[in-house]
């Protein structure tokens, strides 16, 4: 099955949507534990696509299936850091699609001109705080009880990768 990597673009956004859904669904990964409504995701994406952020996502024969931002913060002592998201949909993992959208959306990220990237992460994704390590982030501490979902409360891990002017693209094979 052939997966490609691409910037995303207005046609992506219903699947974008569906995909972000679908992952927010299982209350795991996402602090949300559903999309916003269409038009709201439709905004996000036509904003970053207008703006060059980095945003792409990973496409099998037609369909969304997985995706990777980094979003620049907005205050003018911050716009040097971006915030990284990343969801790939459950039958995809476990198939380097998420080690191939790191290494492309970083790549793009250190284009753009950012100098720092940071993310957080539940603190029982063990799995994804271990791919994030390959990939160049690092443990920046933890924030216990920072969020409530289905009545439970989940720690969640602070990584970033500060040194962004050393960082290397990954290896990547899908």
């Amino acid at each position: 099955m052939t997966i490609e990597i691409v910037p995303i673009h207005s046609d992506h956004i219903e699947g974008f949507h569906a995909a972000l859904d679908t992952v927010a669904g299982e209350s795991r990964r996402l602090a949300m534990t559903e999309a916003p409504p269409i038009e709201q995701t439709r905004i996000f994406v036509m904003t970053n696509i207008e703006r060059g952020f980095p945003q792409f996502v990973a496409v099998s024969l037609g369909e969304v299936v997985g995706w990777c931002d980094i979003i620049p913060k907005g205050m003018p002592s911050t716009r040097h850091c971006g915030v990284f998201g990343i969801a790939v949909l459950q039958p995809f993992r476990g198939r380097g699609v998420a080690r191939a959208l790191i290494g492309v959306t970083l790549s793009a990220a250190r284009a753009f001109g950012l100098q720092r990237i940071e993310l957080t992460v539940h603190a029982d994704n063990t799995r994804a705080m271990r791919l994030y390590e390959r990939t160049g982030f690092v443990t920046e501490g933890v924030m216990r009880k920072a969020r409530r979902i289905d009545g439970r409360y989940r720690d969640v891990v602070i990584m970033a990768i500060a040194d962004f002017d050393r960082w290397s693209a990954p290896a990547v094979k899908i």
